[in-house]
């Protein structure tokens, strides 16, 4: 079992995203999944992205690195377009993460401070051609990133959509979000082997 934390994407915790996380719970993990928009769910991403604008996307970072707080160390975090925010910083300066899982979003390292740490493994989910991920430099950053780390991977998926991998918008791509949850159950599956290997070692 791995112990996981989800971040929302910039639309707030919808349907989708407790969805993706009751996926996990079912193959046998732990997760947690704070709201950084405090019950706020908005009908359209610019509605969503303006919000986090005035609260500050410092703040909403800010949110996400608190709901770690008395939570173990060792956990693989997870972030969802906005967020990666809070999980890549996570993930790069909160000592003992087990991994992370970035969708639709990646940020230069350089952001949080230093490189990727060697023991941390990553994935990285995106479409090849969404103006976002694609047209924003967060492809390119997840490039450099892969590029330098250890453990990690980038995988495109064809098409433009945003907000893909999120099954109750009607950005979400089926069979493009069964390739995520399958390569995202086998890294989780993959950190639980290597845990259960150091506990019997």
């Amino acid at each position: 079992m791995a112990e996981v934390l989800v971040f929302h994407h910039g639309r707030g915790l919808t349907a989708g995203v407790r969805e993706f996380a009751e996926q996990l719970r079912r193959a046998g993990h732990l997760v947690h999944v704070p709201d950084l928009y405090e019950g706020r769910v908005f009908a359209s991403l610019e509605e969503g992205v303006g919000y986090a604008e005035s609260v500050g996307f410092g703040a909403i970072t800010a949110r996400g690195t608190a709901a770690a707080e008395g939570l173990p160390a060792e956990l693989v975090h997870i972030g969802f377009s906005l967020g990666v925010l809070p999980a890549q910083k996570l993930a790069q300066t909160r000592p003992g993460a087990k991994g992370a899982l970035l969708l639709e979003a990646c940020v230069p390292v350089a952001e949080f401070g230093g490189a990727w740490h060697p023991e941390v493994p990553v994935q990285i989910h995106g479409m090849d051609a969404d103006p976002f991920f694609a047209g924003e430099g967060d492809v390119d950053a997840a490039r450099a990133l892969v590029g330098t780390a250890t453990d990690a991977e980038l995988f495109l998926y064809p098409g433009d959509r945003h907000l893909f991998t999120d099954s109750s918008l009607p950005s979400y791509d089926e069979q493009a979000a069964r390739q995520v949850n399958r390569r995202v159950l086998g890294f989780l599956g993959r950190i639980d082997g290597i845990d259960r290997v150091d506990r019997l070692a």
